[in-house]
C-alpha cells in the first residue's frame, strides 16, 4: 500500500503536470468555458502608465465549436443500431449482449468514456461487480486517475489513485474520497479540502478486495480479486492529446473578432446629436426635449442633423467566415452549416462526411484495442460460469456508422437494382430450355435473395424438367414475396 504521504504527493504532482494541464484545458472548452473569458481590455494613460478599460464594452461571448465536433464524432462512433460486440456463435453472442450491446448502462459508459478521451485526450473505466454478480464497467474521471509505476512506489508495486469531490457541505467545503488501487485490494481514505488525508470510516471493510459476495444461506463473506489494477485507458493519439489542439487557435481567433464586432456595436449603437442655434441654456432640457417630445426649439438658422457611424464590418464578417470553414476542416468535422448548390445527392453527403469518417477510422483502431481489454475480463467470467472455453478469435467488433441519406437517391437505386433483377431473371427463363428446374430455380433464388433450402419442397419434380414450371414456381415465390419490379415476369 502507499502511505498517506506519497499518496498526496503524488495527486500534487499529478495536478500540477503538463499533461492534466492540457486535458483541463480540453475540459473547458468541451464546456464552452474558452479563453475569452479572461479577455481584459487595457490602454496607457497620458502618464504612460497601463490600466484596465472597465468602461469600454467588452462582451465574453464563446463558439463551442468543440463541443459539437466532440459530440460528433461520439455519436457518430456509436451510431450503429445491431451493436458493436459480435461473434458467430449464437450461444457466445447471447451472452455478448447480456454485456454489451443491450446493455444500456455499458452504452452510457462507453460514451463518456468517448467524450472524456476525445475532449481531454485520455479517460479511464473500471471494471467492478454488480449485484447481479457479473462484471460491469463505469467510466472513471481521467482527471482524477493518478497511475503510479512500481518504480515510484515503496511497495514496488503499480498503483491507481482515484480521487473525486463526493459533495460541497453547507460551509463550501469538498469532500474528497480517495482510493488507492493495487492488483489484489483497495485501499479507502477522504479529506477536506486541502486538509489531512485520512481513513475512510464510512467503508466497512478496508483495504478491501475488488469483489465482496455472500452465497445464498451462508453467512460467510467471500471475496476474489481480478489479478490486476481493474482500471482500463482510452487514449485518443499516441500522444495523449486532445482533439481541441489544432483547432484551439481558430477558435479563440473566431471568439475575438465576433466579440469585438460585438463590442464595436455596444460602443457606437447610439447618434450623434449636433445642434445648432438651440434656444436655451440647459442640456438636459434639450435631451429630454428631443427623446421625449421629439422636438427641440432653435432660431431661424439653426437646425440639427443626426450623425451616425458606419461600422466596418465587412472585414470581420470574411474573416469569421475563414475562421469557421477551418475549425471544421482541420478539427475534420461535419458541417451541417455548409451550403451547396441544391443538388445534395447521396454522393455529395458522403463526401461532407469524408473527414469525419477518417477521423473515426483512426479512433476506432484504439477504440477496438480498448474494447480487447474489457472483453479479456468478460470472457474469461462467461467461462467460468457456463463451463466453456471460448476464446479472443471467437469475436470481433462492427462499427457501422450510420450516415443520413437522400431518400430520393434510395429510391432510385432500389428501383434500379429491381429493374436489373428482372432482366437477370428474364434472361435466365428465356434460356430455361437449356437448364434443368433446380440449377434455374437455385440462381432465381440467388437473385431474389432466397433460401433455395427452404422452398425447394414447393417446387415441381426436377425429373418433370418442364421449362415452364420454372415461371409456375416463380409465381409461387412471388405470392409470398414482393413481386420483382412491380409485377409478374412475362
Amino acid at each position: 500500500m502507499l502511505s498517506i504521504n506519497e499518496i498526496r504527493q503524488f495527486i500534487t504532482d499529478d495536478i500540477a503536470s503538463e499533461k492534466k494541464q492540457l486535458a483541463k484545458k480540453g475540459q473547458e472548452y468541451y464546456e464552452a468555458h474558452h479563453d475569452i473569458k479572461n479577455y481584459r481590455i487595457f490602454y496607457y494613460t497620458a502618464d504612460g502608465e497601463l490600466e484596465e478599460d472597465k468602461y469600454r464594452s467588452n462582451i465574453k461571448i464563446s463558439h463551442p465549436f468543440f463541443t459539437e465536433l466532440v459530440d460528433q464524432e461520439v455519436q457518430y462512433m456509436l451510431s450503429g443500431k445491431e451493436g458493436f460486440v459480435k461473434s458467430d456463435i449464437p450461444e457466445l453472442q447471447k451472452q455478448l449482449d447480456i454485456y454489451f450491446n443491450e446493455n444500456e448502462d455499458f452504452t452510457a459508459e462507453l460514451t463518456e468514456v468517448l467524450t472524456g478521451a476525445i475532449s481531454k485526450g485520455f479517460e479511464h473505466m473500471y471494471a467492478y461487480k454488480n449485484e447481479e454478480g457479473r462484471t460491469a464497467f463505469q467510466c472513471a474521471d481521467s482527471m482524477g486517475v493518478v497511475e503510479v509505476e512500481a518504480k515510484h512506489a515503496e511497495d514496488k508495486k503499480n498503483h491507481i489513485i482515484y480521487w473525486y469531490v463526493e459533495q460541497i457541505d453547507k460551509d463550501g467545503k469538498k469532500i474528497k474520497r480517495i482510493q488507492d488501487w493495487d492488483d489484489s485490494q483497495t485501499f479507502f481514505y477522504k479529506q477536506t479540502d486541502d486538509g489531512q488525508i485520512e481513513k475512510d470510516d464510512s467503508v466497512q471493510i478496508t483495504p478491501r478486495p475488488h469483489a465482496i459476495y455472500k452465497k445464498d444461506g451462508d453467512k460467510a463473506t467471500y471475496f476474489e480479486s481480478y489479478g490486476f489494477i481493474p482500471f482500463f485507458r482510452l487514449d485518443n493519439c499516441k500522444k495523449q492529446f486532445s482533439g481541441l489542439k489544432p483547432i484551439k487557435a481558430l477558435i479563440d481567433d473566431y471568439d475575438l473578432m465576433s466579440c469585438g464586432l460585438s463590442n464595436n456595436i455596444q460602443d457606437t449603437n447610439e447618434a450623434l446629436y449636433v445642434v445648432k442655434g438651440f434656444q436655451g441654456d440647459n442640456l438636459d432640457e434639450l435631451m429630454l426635449n428631443m427623446k421625449a417630445k421629439k422636438h427641440v426649439g432653435v432660431d431661424e438658422d439653426g437646425g440639427v442633423d443626426i450623425k451616425t457611424i458606419d461600422i466596418p464590418y465587412q472585414a470581420r464578417q470574411t474573416k469569421l467566415d475563414l475562421d469557421e470553414k477551418n475549425i471544421y476542416r482541420f478539427g475534420m468535422g461535419f458541417n451541417s452549416a455548409q451550403l451547396g448548390d441544391g443538388n445534395i445527392t447521396n454522393i455529395v453527403i458522403k463526401s461532407r462526411y469524408a473527414l469525419l469518417d477518417l477521423k473515426c477510422n483512426k479512433l476506432e483502431i484504439r477504440l477496438k484495442q480498448f474494447m480487447r481489454k474489457l472483453l479479456k475480463v468478460v470472457l474469461k467470467e462467461i467461462n467460468a460460469l457456463n463451463d466453456t472455453d471460448y476464446q479472443m478469435k471467437d469475436i470481433y467488433f462492427d462499427f457501422e456508422r450510420e450516415v443520413m441519406t437522400n431518400a430520393s437517391d434510395n429510391a432510385q437505386i432500389e428501383l434500379t437494382d429491381a429493374q436489373r433483377k428482372q432482366v437477370e431473371i428474364t434472361t435466365l427463363l428465356n434460356v430455361a430450355a437449356h437448364l434443368d428446374n433446380e440449377t434455374l430455380m437455385q440462381n432465381i433464388c440467388d437473385i431474389l435473395d432466397i433460401d433455395y433450402e427452404e422452398i425447394k419442397d414447393k417446387l415441381p419434380n426436377p425429373e418433370d424438367n418442364d421449362p415452364y414450371g420454372a415461371q409456375t414456381a416463380l409465381d409461387a415465390i412471388q405470392t409470398e414475396d414482393e413481386p420483382v419490379g412491380g409485377g409478374v415476369i412475362e
